[in-house]
């Protein structure tokens, strides 16, 4: 017998579940109910595809029983493909994925919102430890003679030994604790399969004592006996009707196969009869996946044949940028043995993917139209996903660009590119906008102060993957979408400076850019600045400073680009400056500008101390 530690990150998640999910302890049966099918399926699909299996004896099913006595257990048995000692090492020792231990520090200590979190994670087998002290798997891996014995308290250890098993499969035996003996029931049991699992295509026998009584009198007699029932419907969902199905019924569906305590945000069933016949059911959940944005996401589409289950762990099922999805394609004109490869270039794979792609981008579209509130909370969860779509999805372009929602200096909340169109000036030409790190740093950004003393509304896009998408886009509906982070935006922008400021202030543009010699490429004066003393922007064929700062933080080679400065002729410092002759001092007070500057805009001084030093010799000469 071997005994193994938990790797930390699942004892953490052990009491957190026990801790967190107390109010939820009954999705334990629907998390295992679920794991016990999925071993189903999987089994089911090799037995029709793959020879080494398919003279095996395989009758689909699920038992349930329960134990009463001083200890009370619950018992849980499939005919799935079963483990073996490594299966069990890695599936019930460990949680294989990147992010477990920056979900773990997203956790907040409130017990509702944790709850939600947690069931998103996808608790799966672990939920069993909020109701018993003890739990046994007894399992073997269909095709191997060998079977194994995991016994874990759920503490930090667990163990696994050889034993014996006739058939292949798992048998799950939870010796219930204190808070886990209401369900060693047969109407507790019956009830949550017909909440949680009514829809699982496989049946659920439930095996339970039944007492009747015979005869009159004194002559009546108690009469136990062991009765197995049915009690599931065993029907695919999404094969049914919608007019069978209610509201209720695809968000239960939803919480077995997304593993979620919520309801989701948005469901779309779909028939299609014709040239192709396929059924797709796709959720949105309310709030995005722990691991949307991790190069390991797990894949929330399942794929199926006239029902047979094929795989959950394609990512090319649907396009990367609707990787939030959750949900089922079941094809009716795919080959039951088709392959990873194969999948990846087969056109009827490909034709539903398409369609379904337009399929959930027209349901989003009608939901912005007719609830807006709702469709905010799907912004707040999924808009830079959509955005990443805008630089992949060509063919989808124009859809998204009516879905995704801005920022801006006009209106509170969320706005789009058409709402923008409809408030433009009679006289503007361009849709501006802003990119940076920080919505509050570019609503405070010189570069816009101009704009908005003008009344003329700049988009706000903090979204780091903004510095890439949007300039992509070039134009929306025939008007051209321009950075004010770059230089040519201001030619179009009407200047409050008349040209007796502007000859003024030749000299004094001069000695600045003298004074700063190759760290610019240029210095003007400002068409823009109402307040501010200064400004940087990019040339317009030079990355901005926040896409070099992106390309560095992807390890990439990031193009030395020095900005352009932007002077404003009216300012006081500008002004005063003007009749300065002290050459250090002039020195001094142009790398100020330029040095502030940056730093509005988010840049890093290489050399702090020499900003330090020239700030207090300025210092020092102003008092």
């Amino acid at each position: 017998m071997s005994k193994k530690k938990f790797k930390t990150e699942v004892s953490q998640l052990l009491h957190l579940i026990i801790h967190s999910l107390y109010s939820h302890k009954e999705i334990f049966l629907r998390e295992l109910v679920s794991n016990a099918s999925d071993a189903l399926d999987k089994l089911k699909y090799l037995t029709l595809t793959d020879d080494n299996y398919k003279k095996l004896d395989f009758n689909p099913r699920i038992d349930i029983k329960f134990e009463d006595g001083d200890k009370k257990k619950l018992i849980i048995t499939d005919s799935g493909i079963g483990m073996n000692e490594e299966d069990l090492d890695k599936q019930l020792g460990t949680i294989a994925r990147s992010g477990t231990k920056n979900f773990l520090s997203t956790l907040s200590g409130d017990e509702k919102k944790d709850a939600n979190l947690i069931g998103q994670f996808g608790v799966g087998f672990y939920s069993s430890f909020m109701i018993a002290d003890k739990v046994e798997v007894l399992t073997r891996k269909a095709g191997e003679e060998n079977a194994f014995l995991w016994t874990s308290d759920g503490e930090n250890a667990y163990s696994i030994k050889e034993a014996e098993r006739d058939t292949f499969g798992t048998t799950i035996t939870l010796h219930l604790n204190e808070e886990g003996n209401e369900y060693a029931s047969r109407w507790s049991l019956e009830n949550l399969i017909k909440k949680y699992s009514d829809h699982i295509a496989f049946p659920i026998f439930l095996e339970y004592e039944d007492t009747t009584w015979e005869g009159e009198g004194d002559d009546r007699k108690e009469k136990k006996e062991i009765k197995v029932e049915q009690v599931n419907a065993a029907s695919a969902l999404w094969k049914k009707s919608k007019s069978e199905l209610k509201e209720e019924d695809y968000n239960e569906f939803y919480k077995t196969i997304g593993h979620d305590n919520d309801d989701p945000l948005l469901y779309l069933h779909t028939k299609a009869e014709g040239t192709l016949e396929y059924t797709t059911l796709f959720y949105i959940p309310k709030k995005a996946p722990f691991d949307m944005y991790q190069a390991d996401y797990k894949a929330g589409v399942k794929l199926y044949v006239s029902r047979i289950f094929i795989t959950d762990d394609e990512k090319e099922l649907m396009p990367t940028y609707l990787r939030f999805l959750r949900g089922i394609i079941d094809s009716e004109d795919l080959p039951l043995n088709v392959s990873r490869e194969i999948l990846q270039q087969n056109k009827v794979l490909n034709n539903i993917k398409n369609a379904s792609v337009k399929k959930v981008l027209s349901e989003l579209q009608k939901l912005s139209e007719g609830n807006q509130e709702k469709y905010i909370e799907f912004i707040e969860q999924y808009n830079r996903p959509l955005k990443e779509g805008l630089y992949s999805d060509f063919t989808n372009r124009e859809a998204l660009l009516e879905l995704i929602r801005f920022k801006s200096t006009e209106v509170e909340g969320w706005t789009s590119l058409g709402a923008y169109k409809e408030r433009m000036k009679d006289d503007q030409k361009s849709i501006y906008f802003i990119t940076g790190e920080n919505e509050d740093t570019l609503r405070n950004s010189p570069l816009i102060e101009g704009y908005v003393k003008k009344g003329i509304e700049v988009l706000i896009m903090s979204d780091e993957i903004d510095e890439i998408v949007i300039p992509s886009i070039g134009t929306y509906k025939e008007t051209e979408l321009k950075s004010v982070n770059k230089s040519g935006t201001a030619d179009d922008f009407k200047s409050d400076v008349d040209e007796e400021t502007e000859k003024k202030v030749e000299p004094l543009i001069k000695k600045i850019k003298d004074a700063l010699g190759d760290k610019v490429k240029d210095v003007v004066i400002s068409k823009r600045l109402s307040d501010s003393p200064s400004c940087i922007v990019a040339d317009e064929n030079d990355p901005t400073v926040q896409m070099q700062q992106m390309l560095k933080s992807m390890g990439q080679d990031a193009p030395e680009a020095t900005p352009i400065l932007e002077v404003n002729p009216t300012h006081e410092i500008v002004e005063k400056l003007e009749s300065v002759t002290d050459k250090d001092f002039i020195n001094d007070v142009s790398f100020l500008l330029l040095e502030q500057a940056m730093l509005m805009e988010g840049a890093e001084l290489k050399k702090p101390a020499d900003f330090v030093k020239r700030l207090n010799r300025v210092l020092t000469k102003a008092l």
